[in-house]
């Protein structure tokens, strides 16, 4: 697989991911206020954004972090990604649909939500980094028996 397609399918999926948890958050958001509360319903509004903003951090990451592992990227950078992930798509979204002072509050939720988003994402990453280790091995000579 080429290395474009990987980044691809990476940024896809962290897509996938954001936009299925920005997707809950938008159907608790829709239990409290009521489902007559907005033109758009919530849940599939937020899960759209989600992604929007998941595959945009992913860009981000690829283009900012370079060949770093997870275990060498601080959290509050990875946090600020994030958040520059969800404030990247609020912006371009507010650009879509005019002006507007809901929109603004928007952004500041987005970008609040994409730095949380981004750190639960940094340590599902180390924990399964950190599993996929293999355990330390004995040299083969030791191994087999021989000086």
């Amino acid at each position: 697989m080429s290395k474009w397609s990987r980044r691809v399918r990476a940024a896809f999926g962290i897509g996938v991911i954001w936009g299925a948890a920005w997707f809950a958050a938008g159907m608790l958001l829709l239990l409290v206020v009521g489902p007559d509360a907005a033109d758009v319903p919530f849940p599939l509004f937020f899960g759209l954004l989600g992604f929007l903003s998941g595959a945009t951090f992913s860009l981000l990451i690829g283009l900012l972090a370079g060949r770093q592992r997870f275990a060498q990227l601080s959290l509050p950078r990875f946090a600020g990604w994030g958040a520059l992930g969800g404030a990247i798509i609020a912006a371009a979204v507010q650009a879509v649909a005019g002006p507007g002072a809901d929109l603004i509050a928007l952004g500041v939720v987005f970008a609040l939500a994409g730095a949380a988003s981004a750190s639960a994402t940094l340590m599902l990453a180390r924990r399964a980094q950190r599993r996929e280790l293999p355990e330390p091995q004995e040299p083969a000579s030791l191994a087999s028996g021989q000086d």
